[in-house]
Parts: structure tokens; sequence; C-alpha cells
């Protein structure tokens, strides 16, 4: 169960070069700032599009029992017990967990971005079109962690085939006419329902102000389109460099009160975490 503190911080993180890093997938550099947030007691809440198999291995090495929000909003996961409250939307979701909310389902989405990828005349290639060993290449994975990432239900990631420039806009032109969102993370273009990091940020940052019975102050840490919602979401939004020190323009544009961390993946989330620790008048 979660604990009473005087100070009500609740920090959210992407993972995906963010907390860790591009292309190893480590978080070595941030483990310092790992290590404080345990010893000050404060929340570290997951919100990936990687599957709850992803997250779920991630949180057991991080030696973390937070809730986790996967998928890109798809679902959020619970430690049974976590809020000293029920959640009346919340279902078991197997041993000790339990699920709010749901987005739509995978199904559906692969036979959308099947439509649209149709009518726009773009080509791609979907999580469901690659076998385990293709995506490891591709992401640089384990055949563990691929087989992981491809247990999915809520989000289909997905790469484009055509170099030409405005195959991406027609494509997300065409997937909205569905009724349907596409986002771009770190990797991969995504497509989904109408959920979104954002939503669930908000679920959350409720659901902590009612145990904590005070308000709380909310960190959010990103690096790619598909962390706007989230950055939005918080008071204090920061945005991780990308490999090579460049921060995403297009987040930049989306969200103009971002602070800049001081570096990329894992070092620049731990520079930036580690201001706000020895300076919490910034959350103020």
């Amino acid at each position: 169960m979660i604990r009473h503190r005087a100070a009500s911080w609740v920090v959210f993180t992407d993972l995906d070069g963010t907390l860790l890093d591009h292309a190893t997938y480590r978080w070595d550099a941030a483990q310092g700032t790992l290590d404080a947030l345990r010893c000050f007691r404060v929340p570290l809440v997951i919100v990936s599009s990687k599957t709850r198999a992803e997250v779920e291995s991630i949180l057991i090495r991080l030696g973390r029992r937070d809730p986790i929000v996967v998928e890109n909003g798809g679902a959020i996961y619970l430690p049974a017990g976590y809020f000293p409250f029920r959640i009346k939307s919340a279902v078991r979701a197997g041993k000790g967990w339990l699920r709010v909310g749901s987005g739509t389902a995978r199904p559906q989405l692969l036979q959308a971005l099947a439509q649209a990828s149709k009518r726009a005349g773009v080509r791609v290639r979907s999580f469901a079109e690659m076998s385990a060993r293709e995506l490891a290449g591709r992401a640089g994975l384990s055949l563990a962690g691929a087989r992981r990432a491809r247990e999915r239900d809520f989000d289909e990631p997905f790469v484009i085939l055509d170099s030409n420039r405005q195959a991406r806009a027609r494509l997300q032109r065409e997937i909205r006419c569905l009724g349907l969102s596409m986002t771009r993370g770190s990797r991969f273009f995504h497509i989904l329902g109408g959920n979104d990091k954002g939503e669930a940020v908000w679920k959350l940052t409720a659901w902590f102000y009612r145990a904590f019975r005070h308000p709380v102050s909310t960190i959010g840490l990103g690096d790619s389109p598909n962390d706007i919602p989230m950055l939005r979401a918080v008071d204090l939004p920061i945005l991780v460099a990308r490999p090579g020190g460049r921060y995403d323009r297009e987040t930049l544009a989306a969200v103009p009160r971002v602070q800049r961390a001081c570096g990329a993946g894992p070092a620049g989330w731990n520079c930036a975490l580690l201001k706000i620790l020895c300076r919490p008048d910034l959350l103020t």
C-alpha cells in the first residue's frame, strides 16, 4: 500500500530513449536517482508503449511495485491494495494485479491499419507481420524480449515502408477517418484508439491525490511525440534528448512549457530529476 509522505511527488516516465538507453535498454546512468526516489518513497509510474509483459519484467528488475501504464495508455495496471480505497472500474488481471480501462482491441486496430494503408497507398509492416527474430533485429531486442513486445492487446506498432515524405500524413489522415489515432514513438509508429498516455496520467494523479489527502506535484519525462499527452498532463514536463543530443521538434512545439533535460537517455533523465531532488522549490 502507498504510504503518506510530507513531500507528495509522483514521477511518470517513458521507457525507451528516456529511462532506458535507446541502444542498450539499460538504465545504469540513472541508478543514483532511482535509489534516491526509493529512499524518499516517491512513486515511479512507468508510462510506456511497451506491453504489460515487457514492463512487468522491467519493474521486477528495478525492484519497484508501482502502477504501470502500458501500450500508450491502453490499460493501467495497479498492484492489488496499492491505493487505500476501491476503484470501481478495476478488474482482476492476474495474481496481485488489477486492470483499469482498455483501449481498442488489437484485431480491430490491425484491420483498420490494413484499410488505411490501402486507402492512403502507403505500405506498412506491423508487429503482427514480423517474426520475433525480425522484430529483435529491428529493435535491438533479445528474442525473448521481442516475443514479449508482440504480446499486444490495445496498440499496434508498425513501420512505414514508403520513403515518400507525404506517406505519413496520408496514412495518418486515413486512420483518423476511421476514428482511430496514430502517433510516433522512439522507434515505431503506433495505431491506437481513443486512449493515450495523458488520460491515464490524469486518472492516476486523481487517485494519488485521494491517497495523499492533499495535492500532489507531478513530473513527467519523455522523448517522443507519443509522450505529448503525458507531458501536457503533468505539472513539470521534461523532454529527454534523443541520441546525439537533439530534442524532438514535434514534442517541443506541442508542449511549449516543457523543460529540456541536460542529456539523452538515462543520463539526461538522471540529471533532470537530480536537479529537482536538490531543489524541490522547482515544483512549487
